[in-house]
């Protein structure tokens, strides 16, 4: 019982083996020693929270955020003991962050709830019971037997038992899973392909054995043993065999499968793994600043309590005869007193730590990454694609990149693949009007008539129109007919489609050069050979990996022989070769890949009878085998491909993708090294980089290629470390290989990272996608921890996506797997460009400017009551009313910052893209060093002293400040410093603000009029609820007074004045980058362009006092002046003091 507890609790999880055993149709043994498996059910789950998880789970998931968790503590505090504010203070802003979190959080899995429904209840059909069942999706059990119709989707994982084809294939699409929109065959095995109908599949009796549930969606390995007749029958199943759930029926009427993973343990769900979390170096920054405020608050706390024991060692101090202590409060332990004190200091000033800083930012960064998807310049109008975004906690990193790592292929060209050359025999050849001419020659022949192929060039084209996986889509495809049956006429009405644009770009071509693919029905290929059509009965495929770099076809031809015909990567062939013209091949392959070709080898071979029955036996092993299958294939794979008699290599152009040069030349002036990680050939790799400008033609290229030991390797290193403090003038370029860069990171990573790191481009070639993502994290964990950004289109970048601090997946060809593991998706490589230079810049400038702005109005808030407390003998009296210290981080001064932070810009997005290197003004996180954290910060202290001491000063000997003589309080005085705070914090933000809309205007002016507004209602009414009544007519005789409206005034000035002078001479003396541009482009062909001075039209106050100053210090002759006119490219809506640019005042 208490195992059974522990099991259902998940603490004892039951024993699973490492098979599963799916009886079909759930016909069990009938002995009775069998016990079922126990398998999932098909309900499909993304949601996150249940009605009755959902507020205990979502509360403690925000309470573990450091800042909720103070603040709850401090609000525990306030009901615990007595403090001088009320619990609400805390209480309510608490409360509004958690509520607006878990609203959010609550919508967004509810929408997952709705999605879940939608699935889990779609209709299926299942046999059961002898006939057609109608049930729901969440109903299928692992065994049952599934009918799907054309252009449905398949609900659970399934083992195809039959189709309408007498063959017993299906064609697919996975484009939902991976991206892929091409059609896949997959198969049944025979022995159930006849199975056609329900009464068929009812009488089947058949068992699958199969691996446990695992996420890789290319990986299924299984067997299905059929009796027939008493006689067991054992087949292999594999990846070809297994429908994905979330795939699509296509051009098949019907299929019937077995289910064999439902709900979460399908392919597809196992693939929801989430991403590890990523942090960005201003969230790291604010959590720095963060903890530093906090030990101000405690430094604060502590001395406010020492100091008051220190005051009241005096005995008049200690119980003046207004306060008299009672007997309870004299006997009291002076500990618990001590402790006591300590945290009501604490909850008088914990509002120093802006609770509202964490609901602001992920508004700020929620809201603001629509910004990326509206983005009509990051449109792609040819595959109607916009830019999209996964992860929005990111998008100010993408102002912070210094190193950016790209594939090649689909990512830097266009991954549309168009055959150039081929080499045949040792003798080259190109394409000329759909004919195969030798290098050099010109087409002379007819164009009716028939060219004359040798028999090695047609046995070449033969190879390369047979060894390959690509399926055929004809207009007309109902009905189980052969597709042979369209062979006539056909070629306007097929199209071919492959999982690799390299093959179905040779395929094409073999059909102009007269060798025509027809089409395959599982057991047979057909072409057709200058209109002779030829059968080929295919026998086995040996399917492509990543380590061979190869893939294979037996057939047996028409004239009975056997015959292998191979083709991959050159280093993955021509090892094996035995016979052929091995080295012209091997120079002409050299030659392609420096033209930037992509380069594939074709070989065949021959084989006897007994040779084939060794292979045939070899393979049935390795396919039926349940343990270690993919290690017995790839020995028998290796025993199969050798002793190859070669035929040839064929040249394949990858275009570039527009603009790629300009992209790659604009990241470079912006700082960002750019190193190219793919798994093309050196040559071809190298060829590609110089022709987009990755590698210049005047780089001195440095190679780490072949190297063959450590000691080797490391003595390359040494000799090219050398040769960069040699050349030190010179730009280098440096080539690394797979094998070389394994040899390098195993003992030599500091030498190798000295290397790179002096090299302005480095090219990765030969690589693995776990060596990329390898790379990827020498750069990220060196002694600079530089921040990363990964770039690729295809499953194999997955890994290098994931592990650079930000992921860039690029919508191509090779899938969506990419896109999906990626923090953000754009269409082209060229759209990188303003990703980074103009979103990236704008981002980091919001929100850095966001996470300042908070700590310095905090500051500015919190200050004077501490200062307060040397004037009240630190009685904690509190200077503001509990309603100001609820509502100054929520309404008073809230607003104006998130419109900041989502409208803001520096200079116009044209100038950030025509000027790269106004990138490297934000660069190393510099808008949140400890230097500007620490102008911020000190700025609050003196903007809070001259709140206070500037009030005191205007109250402190004369409190007779109204007409009548009669006396301001201690809850007006407070009231004065709180409005000269709103009024001043917010005008500080307008002078930080270039970038002004109707929205800034409004939220700005209107903030501080709906603090007027509050305060005079809040402060005209008894309100019956309250349990004093302290603010009642304060605000009103506040504002009846003269005085109190002139020292607001000057008090707001005296604060702001200093700040507008110090702007404007730093940006005379200091100018940065940015403040250069920020005009210059705007006044291009301007001659007197250097400061608004030179225009007396249109200005602000801030613009006639900048004029002024400049005057003064002699930049700029008032006589010259400049209308504005409508041809001028000024923008009118930047108006503040920071459009102030360097004068060189010459031409004024």
């Amino acid at each position: 019982m208490l195992r059974w507890i522990r099991q259902q609790l998940g603490f004892d999880p039951p024993h699973q083996s490492d098979t599963r055993t799916v009886y079909i149709a759930n016909r069990f043994p009938q002995h009775g020693h069998y016990i079922p498996q126990r398998f999932a059910d098909n309900r499909i789950i993304s949601s996150k929270y249940t009605v009755w998880n959902f507020i205990p789970k979502n509360l403690f998931e925000q309470f573990r955020r450091i800042a909720n968790f103070y603040f709850l503590i401090i609000f525990l505090v306030q009901l615990m003991i007595d403090t001088p504010t009320s619990p609400v203070t805390s209480g309510l802003p608490l409360f509004f962050v958690i509520t607006v979190t878990a609203i959010k959080q609550g919508f967004e899995d509810w929408l997952r709830h709705k999605a879940d429904n939608e699935v889990n209840g779609a209709p299926v059909f299942v046999v059961r019971s002898g006939g057609l069942v109608q049930t729901r999706s969440k109903n299928i059990r692992v065994g049952d037997i599934v009918r799907v119709a054309k252009d449905e989707t398949f609900p659970a994982d399934l083992v195809l038992l039959s189709s309408d084809r007498a063959e017993g294939t299906c064609h697919i699409t996975t484009a939902s899973l991976d991206g892929e929109t091409n059609l896949k065959t997959h198969y049944a095995v025979p022995e159930t392909a006849v199975s056609q109908s329900v009464s068929q599949l009812e009488a089947l009796q058949a068992v699958v054995e199969c691996q446990q549930p695992e996420a890789d969606l290319y990986r299924f390995v299984g067997r299905i043993t059929v009796t027939q007749q008493g006689e067991e029958i054992v087949r292999p199943l594999g990846p070809e065999n297994l429908l994905l759930r979330g795939a699509r029926l296509k051009n098949t009427k019907e299929i019937f499968g077995v289910a064999v993973y439902t709900g979460m343990e399908s392919k597809m769900a196992l693939n929801y793994k989430c991403k590890s979390q990523k942090r960005s170096a201003v969230e790291k920054s604010m959590n720095t600043f963060l903890i530093i405020y906090l030990g101000i608050l405690l430094f604060e706390a502590i001395l406010s309590t020492i100091l008051k024991y220190a005051w009241q060692a005096e005995n008049k101090w200690d119980e003046p005869f207004y306060n008299e202590k009672t007997e309870q409060e004299r006997n009291s332990s002076k500990i618990l007193k001590f402790i006591s004190d300590f945290l009501a200091f604490l909850v008088l000033y914990n509002f120093i730590i802006p609770i509202s800083l964490y609901v602001t930012v992920e508004m700020q960064k929620f809201l603001g990454s629509f910004f990326i998807g509206l983005d009509l310049d990051l449109y792609h109008e040819e595959s109607d694609q916009r830019a999209q975004v996964n992860t929005s906690d990111l998008n100010e990193e993408l102002g912070q990149v210094e190193y950016v790592f790209t594939d090649k292929t689909g990512t830097l060209t266009e991954n549309e693949m168009q055959f150039r050359e081929c080499s045949i025999n040792g003798i080259k050849y190109q394409e000329i009007n759909g004919k195969l001419v030798p290098e050099g020659m010109t087409d002379d022949t007819p164009d009716a008539a028939v060219p004359r192929l040798s028999r090695e060039e047609e046995l070449f084209l033969k190879a390369v129109s047979l060894c390959h996986t690509v399926q055929i889509s004809y207009d007309q495809t109902d009905g189980p007919g052969e597709p042979f049956s369209h062979a006539n006429g056909f070629t306007t009405q097929m199209e071919y489609y492959a999982s690799s644009p390299d093959e179905k770009a040779l395929v094409e071509a073999t059909k102009r050069m007269g060798v025509t693919f027809i089409g395959s029905n599982g057991e047979n290929m057909e072409i057709k050979t200058f209109g002779k059509s030829e059968k080929y009965k295919l026998l086995h495929v040996l399917e492509f990996d990543p380590n061979r770099r190869r893939m294979s076809v037996i057939l047996q031809a028409p004239s009975g022989e056997r015959i292998l015909f191979t083709k991959g990567a050159e280093s993955a062939i021509l090892p094996y070769t035995k016979s052929g013209e091995i080295e012209k091949t091997r120079v002409h392959v050299d030659e392609f890949a420096l033209k930037g070709l992509r380069t594939l080898v074709v070989a065949y071979r021959l084989f006897s009878a007994e040779e084939y029955k060794e292979v045939e036996r070899r393979i049935h092993e390795a396919r039926t085998a349940l343990q270690q299958r993919e290690e017995r294939l790839a020995e028998t794979f290796s025993f199969i491909e050798k002793d190859l008699e070669l035929l040839g290599a064929t040249g394949v152009e990858d275009k570039l993708q527009e603009k790629v040069q300009e992209t790659i030349e604009a990241l470079r002036l912006a700082g960002i090294k750019v190193w190219v990680l793919t798994g093309d050939k050196h040559e071809t790799a190298v060829s590609v980089s110089l022709s987009c400008g990755h590698f210049h033609r005047t780089m001195n290229i440095l190679e780490l290629v072949q190297q063959k030991s450590d000691h080797e390797c490391a003595e390359q290193l040494r000799r090219l470390a050398r040769r960069i403090i040699e050349d030190h003038v010179i730009q280098h370029g440096l080539v690394v290989d797979g094998a070389s860069l394994s040899l390098a990171l195993r003992e030599h990573e500091k030498l190798f990272m000295e290397v790179c790191k002096n090299c302005s481009a480095v090219l990765c070639c030969r690589m693995a996608p776990l060596q990329k993502a390898k790379v990827v994290r020498l750069l990220k964990t060196s002694p600079e921890k530089p921040i990363t950004l990964a770039i690729g289109d295809g499953a194999n970048d997955v890994s290098m996506i994931q592990e650079a601090h930000v992921g860039i997946g690029i919508m191509g060809k090779e899938g969506r797997q990419a896109v999906r593991n990626s923090d953000y998706a754009i269409a082209r490589f060229k759209f990188l460009a303003k990703l980074l230079l103009v979103h990236g810049h704008f981002y980091y400038i919001r929100i850095a400017t966001l996470v300042q702005y908070f700590f310095y109005k905090n500051v500015c808030f919190i200050t004077p009551q501490f200062l307060y407390q040397f004037f009240c003998l630190f009685s904690q009296q509190t200077l503001y009313d509990s309603v100001y210290l609820t509502l100054y981080n929520i309404c008073f001064t809230s607003l104006p910052i998130l419109v900041y932070s989502l409208f803001e810009q520096l200079v116009h997005p044209h100038v950030l893209q025509s000027k790269p290197a106004l990138y490297r003004d934000i660069s190393k996180n510099s808008m949140l060093s400890f230097k500007t954290f620490l102008y911020w910060t000190i700025l609050g202290f003196c903007h809070a002293f001259i709140f206070f001491f500037g009030s005191y000063m205007l109250m402190g000997e004369d409190t007779s400040l109204m007409g009548n003589g009669q006396m301001f309080g201690n809850w007006t005085f407070g009231t004065l410093v709180f409005t000269v705070m709103v009024i001043t914090v917010t005008l500080k933000l307008a002078l930080e603000t270039h970038f002004w809309t109707w929205i800034n205007h409004f939220v700005t002016w209107g903030s501080i009029a709906f603090y007027f507004i509050f305060s005079l209602f809040y402060g005209g009414i008894i309100w019956p609820f309250l349990h004093t009544q302290d603010m009642y007519f304060v605000f009103v005789q506040l504002l009846s007074s003269s005085s109190a409206w002139f020292a607001i005034i000057i008090i707001v000035i005296t604060c702001l004045f200093p700040d507008v002078i110090k702007k404007v001479f730093y940006r005379h003396l200091q100018p940065t980058s940015t403040q250069k541009s920020q005009f210059i482009e705007a006044y291009a062909g301007v001659s007197c362009m250097d400061s608004v001075c030179c225009f007396p039209e249109g200005r602000g106050g801030c613009s006639r006092l900048a004029a002024l100053l400049e005057q003064l210090i002699g930049r700029c002759d008032p006589r010259a002046a400049r209308s504005w006119s409508d041809s001028d490219p000024f923008y009118s809506n930047d108006r503040s003091i920071l459009t102030l640019s360097p004068v060189e005042a010459t031409h004024c």
